[in-house]
């Protein structure tokens, strides 16, 4: 085998050109064997198999530095800097991240995981090395899907400014997460048509010089390209057309849905453990289904995602149904939220899913384009939860403190499903204050309870145990840890507990806070959060100068790797145990 004997760059070099193609199906059975039994990004990698071999033919990593974008296709990359284990072994499956990480190797420069930093990366690569008068290749690795965000349009416009050496490698396989959207993506496609020789060129509108490869998955041509332009003294586009998913058919009839996979069966492509198949209910669902009844109720009713239309259970057949009253604004969440914004502005009524981990993306337009002109959109929050995707560069557990302390802003947290549709009528109907709901992590609760409570007055917490000594908040997520806790301290201590459902991060509840003063010692409050600029820092404010004593629990302000949910609960004293533990030692 070819790829046991890559144990870097220079090996790639040692095998003839004609030979590489073996070197290619190694690699891509590899990939196959290993994502059906582990999981991870699938398309993005299939189809740069090719492109990734040629990288390494042509160039000197680490000294040409290659600089991936989202980093979902870099396992070949690491296939051939001495990572093959990992690909290779089952048992070294994960020695290695999904994502580029300079801790693995010197021929990473960059831990990246979202869309569109690319070419700005490697910019500043660039950059840095004409000032310091070396030499060498800066290429940037970038998807026609990141190209429609901000920041990529942003790191175009300024590579022509640089003057010398820099490389942009367009993989344009037609498709992003889900299916492009956008102007520039009918000049992609008309370069294509045209083997890249269409008068209207978007690169060579910003001032770089375009080379295209039409067959972006034969190693030979893209040999060829890429030697072509090393060493150039220009900026430089390498525009190649692959296939998404390249070598395996359901992946190439399906991108879509194999553009990331869990475990899967080879032969049927089946998952093994439901991750591509029906899940049953799931908030997704519920908003889809709810949003689907409003649409057909309410002209004005508008759907928006930024490329990742499922986060609100928005598959190919259900966004046909919603038509145009359903908006994919592609990899710019920016853009969502802004144009969310100007259909509140004049009479509609936009509801924007998004995954916690990109709407960290937001914050200027949230805080300038929503709040302070007070456009009443509704934000609804996915896997904003320890619960979350647990990547360091897909991490949730932000947006408590980015997001409650932007005046204006009403920030939800429900704990069930029937509270989350409640919610959603009174965002339906409201026309006064930009709202966003936080869903809560893990496996969506559904009681069957009647909602009856009116959001429109705002901060008003719930209390649903009655008790005294020790108050515990329990927000969103950490519900039901509330009541778990309160029932142990009874147990343990014989201790009735008062247990709150506070509803709004954003607001406190200073009636009820004040009125605890009165029988109670100790104030518990849990968030699915980091703690620094929380909730529960507001209410530990609150009882500042009282002599009641405030125990806040959350997550500490760090970032986290791949990490196991029941590890950073212990660490950080979200069990009931360590809980009632910490009240009875005060």
């Amino acid at each position: 085998m070819y790829i046991e004997k890559i144990n870097g760059p220079e090996d790639v070099k040692k095998i003839s050109i004609g030979e590489l193609p073996k070197l290619a199906q190694e690699m891509r059975d590899a990939l196959l064997v290993r994502a059906s039994k582990h999981g991870g990004h699938f398309g993005p990698n299939f189809g740069m198999v090719e492109a990734t071999i040629a990288l390494h033919y042509v160039f000197e990593s680490p000294k040409d530095k290659i600089v991936y974008d989202v980093s979902h296709q870099s396992y070949p990359h690491k296939m051939l800097t001495g990572r093959k284990d990992a690909y290779l072994f089952e048992e070294h499956y994960d020695d290695v991240s999904g994502y580029s990480n300079p801790n693995e190797s010197e021929h990473d420069f960059f831990t990246v995981g979202h869309t569109s930093t690319s070419v700005s990366l490697a910019a500043g690569l660039a950059k840095a090395r004409d000032l310091n008068g070396e030499d060498g290749n800066v290429i940037a690795v970038i998807g026609d899907g990141s190209l429609s965000g901000g920041e990529a349009l942003e790191g175009l416009d300024y590579a022509t400014e640089l003057g010398g050496n820099f490389i942009i490698v367009v993989n344009d396989n037609d498709m992003s997460i889900a299916e492009n959207h956008g102007g520039l993506y009918q000049n992609l496609a008309l370069l294509r048509k045209t083997n890249g020789q269409a008068e209207c060129n978007l690169f060579k509108a910003m001032g770089l010089d375009y080379v295209y490869v039409d067959k972006g998955n034969d190693v030979a041509d893209l040999i060829a390209a890429f030697q072509s332009v090393k060493d150039s003294k220009k900026p430089v586009v390498v525009h190649i057309n692959t296939l998404k998913g390249k070598g395996y058919a359901p992946a190439e009839q399906h991108k879509e849905q194999w553009h990331f996979s869990g475990p899967f069966d080879i032969k049927t492509g089946e998952p093994l453990m439901g991750d591509m198949g029906d899940m049953g209910e799931d908030y997704s669902s519920v908003t889809c289904e709810y949003l689907l009844k409003k649409m057909k109720e309410d002209p004005a009713v508008v759907a928006i995602t930024s490329g990742t239309p499922t986060v609100m259970g928005f598959t190919e057949d259900k966004r046909k149904e919603a038509g145009r009253q359903f908006v994919d604004v592609g990899i710019a969440e920016e853009t969502a939220v802004a144009l969310a914004s100007g259909i509140a502005a004049n009479g509609g009524k936009p509801f924007y899913g998004v995954y916690s981990t990109f709407v960290q993306r937001t914050f200027d337009q949230i805080a300038q384009d929503v709040c302070i002109n007070k456009s009443p959109i509704t934000m609804v929050i996915y896997w904003g939860s320890v619960y979350g995707m647990n990547d360091v560069t897909h991490l949730g557990f932000q947006d408590i403190p980015m997001m409650a302390n932007i005046p204006n802003l009403v920030y939800l947290a429900p704990t069930t499903k029937e509270e989350y549709l409640a919610m959603l009528d009174w965002c339906m109907d409201q026309t006064e204050y930009p709202v966003a709901i936080k869903l809560p992590g893990g496996a969506m609760i559904s009681d069957g309870a009647r909602v009856t409570k009116d959001f429109s007055k705002l901060n008003k917490y719930e209390v649903t145990e009655r008790g005294s000594k020790v108050a515990i908040l329990g927000l969103g997520t950490f519900y039901g840890l509330a009541k778990e806790t309160a029932a142990l301290l009874k147990e343990k201590a014989d201790i009735t507990a008062t247990v709150i459902n506070p509803y709004y991060i954003t607001g406190l509840d200073e009636e009820l806070l004040t009125e605890l003063k009165k029988d109670h010692d100790v104030v518990i409050t849990i968030e699915d959060g980091i703690l620094d600029g929380g909730f529960g820092e507001k209410i530990a404010r609150f009882y500042g100068a009282s002599n009641m004593k405030v125990l806040n629990y959350g997550l500490k302000k760090e970032f986290l790797d791949r990490y196991q949910v029941d590890e950073v609960l212990k660490a950080n004293h979200l069990t009931r145990e360590q809980m009632v533990d910490d009240v009875l030692n005060l």
